[in-house]
């Protein structure tokens, strides 16, 4: 029931999304002046990877000694506000189309923090991994990794239509009014 919920509002929204999605990518592609979408590996269910869509929000500048900046000096002005609109994860429309994600869940992760995990942080692997979720609604990247964990579980422990409904409207509003700081710390398996 919850897929066909997906591609159903997908499809009804295609109309708003597919615009905003191609203003977008010539947006980034005139910024970064390279193909505007970015991919990644992500643990899905049960921590299986799968390739996620995004578009691109940070430039590849090197230091002096070759390594990759930190992603604060990577990220620019116009790539800050693509995440804070989260107008930069409407290519992961095609990860749910595809079955990898769902439109409501925990938010699919780097694979390398499958083995970082405790058994409780884990059960966040019971779903399919979501554009946007319960902890995206309460704080997205401004609460700590713990909180973060804490709000996924109750999530899958109380999963309904009804509590899909209310983030996905809650997700709405939020993104009229970003407030959230664009970037998040890596996740080194200490409880924090």
């Amino acid at each position: 029931m919850k897929r066909f919920l997906d591609i159903t509002l997908i499809l009804i929204t295609i109309p708003v999304t597919l615009p905003v999605m191609g203003l977008t990518a010539l947006l980034v592609s005139l910024h970064f002046r390279r193909w505007p979408v970015f991919c990644q590996r992500r643990s899905g269910q049960y921590g299986q990877p799968f390739v996620l869509y995004k578009f691109r929000t940070m430039t590849d500048k090197f230091d002096a000694s070759g390594k990759l900046l930190p992603d604060a000096f990577r990220l620019t002005s116009t790539a800050r506000w693509l995440r804070k609109t989260s107008l930069d994860e409407l290519p992961q429309l095609i990860n749910v189309l595809r079955g990898d994600m769902t439109l409501i869940g925990p938010r699919p992760l780097l694979p390398e923090y499958n083995a970082l995990y405790t058994d409780f942080q884990r059960q966040r692997q019971e779903v399919k991994p979501g554009l946007t979720g319960w902890a995206q609604i309460h704080g997205r990247n401004s609460i700590s990794w713990s909180r973060k964990f804490d709000l996924d579980v109750w999530y899958v422990q109380h999963r309904s239509w009804q509590l899909d409904s209310y983030i996905l409207w809650r997700t709405c509003i939020l993104m009229l009014s970003p407030a959230n700081d664009p970037l998040m710390s890596r996740f080194t398996g200490v409880s924090d």
